[in-house]
């Protein structure tokens, strides 16, 4: 038996009127990721935490019915998995919007600013995690965008670079760490998709800001990281930037010297070489096998023999079976096939 997670987002039920990339006609290739959020919360009032965890209620329930083993809270407050926790960060302006080419001038979007220092504000993912923790008693995973790709999703009218900004959003990112698991989170993901789109700059000064984020987060947290490929634009869409098959095997390295538990790499959108999971001594590998952006439900069979083929290259306690990325594209009864052929395929497998 392999065990089974979801990596973030998950389709929002239909009480839950707060926008999120996934559903604006352009896709996620959205020119306003984050606009109307603020203004769909406050149209919510007082009602707005009562919705939301009647949200989650209903995603952690689908999760469990499928099987999943460590469940995530969906995102259902988020408008996507990077702007929200920026929000909760000093320093970034959602009220004057910059216009920035994005995928390598791919699209273009109006994105927050940052135009001070960033620094924490006050904790904010301890009650999210709690509000979804009380609803099941398997280990609910939280998820948190990294620094490399909040900078590439954000426009910078403050810092001369990089590197002194991730710095100091990993310093910002590493509060939200420690009060995670403090409150007893015991899985806490940073997603830095941006490492496969530009390893080399992962290599340069990725990882370094990564540990900075994890920096004394205590043992017994699994250190996880998310590494996929990038989201399409739309269901079904065929033709869209995606990172290089080369990038896992040559961040492979820096994973495993890394004090990362478990990466979660993304392989059924695009089979890797699974020579690649014998790089991994140590560290678990999440192993995308149902992709997030096709409608085809892939049967159970097809899950199960490419988790065999990748036992022929890992043991089976470091081997973690999930979708490529967050679910939101596929609406829920999508969702829910997916992940009942997932679970089945993974808890019948080894």
């Amino acid at each position: 038996m392999i065990q089974t997670t979801c990596i973030g987002a998950y389709p929002k039920p239909e009480f839950v009127a707060l926008p999120d990339w996934f559903t604006t006609p352009e896709g996620t290739d959205t020119r306003d990721p984050t606009k109307w959020w603020a203004d769909a919360m406050a149209a919510m009032g007082n009602d707005a935490e009562r919705i939301i965890s009647e949200g989650v209620a209903e995603v952690i329930a689908d999760q469990e019915h499928a099987g999943i083993d460590i469940p995530t809270d969906g995102e259902v407050p988020r408008e996507n998995y990077i702007h929200y926790h920026c929000r909760h960060l000093e320093g970034i302006d959602f009220s004057n919007l910059t216009e920035k080419s994005l995928r390598n001038g791919a699209y273009a979007a109006r994105l927050p600013t940052i135009r001070a220092p960033v620094r924490a504000l006050d904790p904010f993912l301890k009650h999210d995690w709690r509000r979804a923790q009380k609803l099941t008693r398997r280990p609910v995973k939280i998820t948190m965008p990294g620094p490399m790709t909040i900078g590439d999703t954000t426009a910078d009218a403050y810092y001369d670079g990089p590197r002194r900004r991730g710095a100091d959003l990993a310093d910002a990112l590493n509060k939200e760490v420690l009060n995670l698991a403090a409150a007893g989170c015991q899985y806490i993901q940073i997603d830095e998709p941006l490492f496969a789109r530009k390893p080399a700059d992962a290599i340069d000064f990725g990882f370094d800001h990564l540990e900075r984020a994890f920096h004394k987060c205590p043992a017994g947290v699994v250190r996880t990281v998310h590494m996929c490929c990038g989201y399409p634009d739309r269901l079904d869409s065929t033709d869209y930037p995606k990172a290089d098959r080369q990038s896992y095997m040559d961040l492979a390295g820096a994973i495993e010297d890394s004090s990362i538990d478990a990466v979660s790499l993304e392989d059924a959108h695009r089979y890797n070489d699974l020579k690649l999971l014998e790089q991994f001594e140590r560290t678990s590998v999440i192993l995308g096998v149902v992709a997030i952006a096709k409608s085809e439900v892939e049967p159970v069979e097809a899950i199960r023999d490419r988790l065999q083929a990748a036992l022929m290259h890992i043991d089976p306690e470091r081997l973690v079976a999930a979708p490529d990325c967050g679910l939101g594209l596929l609406g829920r009864d999508l969702a829910r096939q997916k992940l009942n052929h997932l679970c089945e395929a993974a808890h019948t497998c080894g």
